[in-house]
């Protein structure tokens, strides 16, 4: 009878192992068995085909790892060194790693100096593990210098099925910004490819050419949004161009200009979410402008164009100022009754279509400080700090006017310190910039970034929003009254829930401020509206899971 006994509580002992969970209202955690501690921490989930899901991981400073997990136990199946080849005799770098119609592919970059070349090629990931040898080359792109070789981007299609990649490279000697940009299918195969150079006009005041965004929709049809403004100084207003470059596939990828028209405002960013419904959303930031024509920089609001893609017109475009209570959550009641503005401090981090054809935005308050580097040559040690604080939630109407808004209060920091690391979300040059994202390098997580920030799920018109806050926290909405994070390690998951008003009912149930693991917010896949892969840890305890809407 003992021995039954046992034997019954090591069954349950063993099942709450491999599927552990706790809910949150009608969201349901559930986690697989412990991983192994092999010190290769996961940055990156980015897919799930065939019962394997597929993760990046990250050991010491540039080693990367291929892991598989079965689907059901979220059992580490295998574990792979990335061993990239080299390209006529220059060591491959590691860029991107996709699942394109469920086949893994290495992307890398090779600089050849003589040549002025920048290189991006793929490779295959094998059954096995192991990179095949049918290296693709993708882009051989002419570039002026190692300092100005510029970024490479990337978007993976709605489907999985293409990814779209765009190159941007400063030309100093010639005031102007080259990129290219071109669509792959599923075998890497090239199905669209446009180049352009964009050049610096010296005799405009104030100007700034912006590449905002870049996407592929469900059809393959591929959109570009640039914003080239100036100050026409004799007759003191601003000038905006805004465009949006359409290459669809129907029409061979002829290239298509959409001029989204407006006056006395000037816009801050922009970014575009081409829908299944042959519709291109651009929301974004603005400022007003001064009656001399200087923009005054800091943001009045959140704006919204809707583009048709069957006849290519702008249907709307709203521009929708923070309304007072906002304003109040954001600045203070005694700057909100100034008719101050809000600082440039947010980035748009997540564009979500509603079920009567609105939007949401959330727009997170992002800012990373940079400190001076401590050591001799190779070996000093950057010190940075990443800060991701309140996201402002945007609700719009169908026609782009401001439905709701509201503000999600939590304060985050995570503070690390490497030797080296590029921040590919973002590069300037004087009058010309690219703003594709404001994503943490690669080269950062697992040190403690990837616990900020938080993953939105909507589902039955409700927006969820959960993210790891401090415990002494539960319950309180007010940004006013919160705390910090404090110690990511300690901190505890909670979910804020908008009803269709935008009032905000916070949740923080027991069991998840008992339970030992720490969601990573900043390392996720979406596999569809109701179902996410997560990954969580405390210490050296490392689980994968799936968070599913009920």
């Amino acid at each position: 009878m003992n021995k039954i006994y046992f034997f019954l509580v090591l069954f349950i002992v063993c099942s709450t192992n491999v599927f552990a969970q706790y809910d949150i209202e009608n969201i349901k955690i559930t986690y697989g068995v412990e991983l192994p501690d092999d010190k290769a921490k996961i940055v990156k989930l980015f897919g799930e085909n065939n019962g394997i899901v597929y993760a990046l991981a990250l050991k010491g400073k540039d080693d990367y790892y291929i892991k598989t997990f079965s689907s059901g136990e979220m059992k580490m199946l295998s574990n792979k060194l990335i061993v990239l080849p080299e390209l006529k005799d220059r060591e491959i770098e590691f860029e991107e790693v996709v699942l394109l119609n469920g086949k893994p592919y290495i992307i890398g970059s090779v600089y050849h100096k003589k040549d002025k070349i920048y290189t991006l090629v793929g490779l295959e990931l094998g059954e096995d593990g192991k990179l095949k040898k049918n290296m693709i080359t993708l882009f051989e792109s002419e570039v002026a210098k190692n300092r100005d070789k510029g970024s490479f981007y990337f978007k993976v299609s709605p489907d999985e099925t293409s990814i779209l990649i765009m190159h941007t490279a400063i030309f100093d000697k010639e005031d102007a910004l080259k990129y290219e940009i071109k669509l792959f299918d599923s075998n890497l195969k090239a199905v669209f490819s446009n180049i352009d150079k964009v050049t610096y006009d010296d005799s405009k005041k104030d100007y700034e050419f912006i590449l905002s965004d870049f996407d592929v929709n469900v059809f393959n049809d591929v959109f570009l949004v640039v914003n080239e403004s100036y100050r026409d100084s004799k007759k003191k207003e601003k000038v905006e161009k805004f465009q949006v470059f359409a290459f669809k596939n129907a029409t061979a990828y002829k290239k298509e200009v959409i001029d989204i028209n407006f006056k006395d405002k000037e816009i801050i960013n922009c970014k575009m979410m081409a829908t299944n419904k042959k519709t291109l959303q651009l929301v974004g930031f603005y400022s007003s402008v001064r009656e001399n024509g200087k923009a005054n920089k800091e943001l009045k609001g959140v704006y919204n164009a809707t583009i048709n893609l069957t006849t290519n017109v702008n249907e709307n475009l709203k521009f929708n100022e923070f309304d007072y209570a906002t304003k109040v959550k954001l600045l203070g009641e005694r700057r909100a009754k100034k008719g101050k503005d809000v600082k440039p401090l947010y980035n748009i981090h997540t564009i979500i279509e509603k079920n009567d054809g609105g939007l949401i935005v959330l727009s997170e308050y992002q800012l990373v400080i940079v400190g001076k580097k401590s050591g001799i040559g190779p070996l000093a040690i950057m010190p940075i700090t990443f800060i991701r604080n309140e996201i402002i939630v945007t609700s719009l109407k169908p026609d782009g006017s401001l439905d709701w808004s509201n503000v999600v209060a939590k304060d985050q920091e995570a503070a690390v310190s490497v030797m080296s690391v590029g921040f590919s979300g973002g590069s300037s040059s004087g009058s010309f910039s690219v703003g594709m994202s404001a994503s943490i390098p690669l080269a950062t997580m697992g040190k403690g970034p990837e616990y900020l920030s938080a993953i939105p799920i909507y589902k039955d018109g409700q927006l969820n929003i959960i993210f790891n806050d401090n415990k002494k926290n539960k319950g309180i909405t007010d940004i006013e009254e919160i705390k910090s994070l404090g110690n990511y390690n300690n901190a505890v998951p909670t979910l804020f829930r908008f009803d269709d008003k935008g009032n905000i009912t916070r949740f923080d149930p027991e069991e998840a401020i008992k339970n030992e693991l720490v969601i990573r917010p900043g390392v996720y896949y979406r596999k569809n509206d109701n179902e996410f892969l997560i990954y969580a840890s405390r210490k050296k305890a490392d689980k994968l899971g799936r968070v599913i809407i009920q």
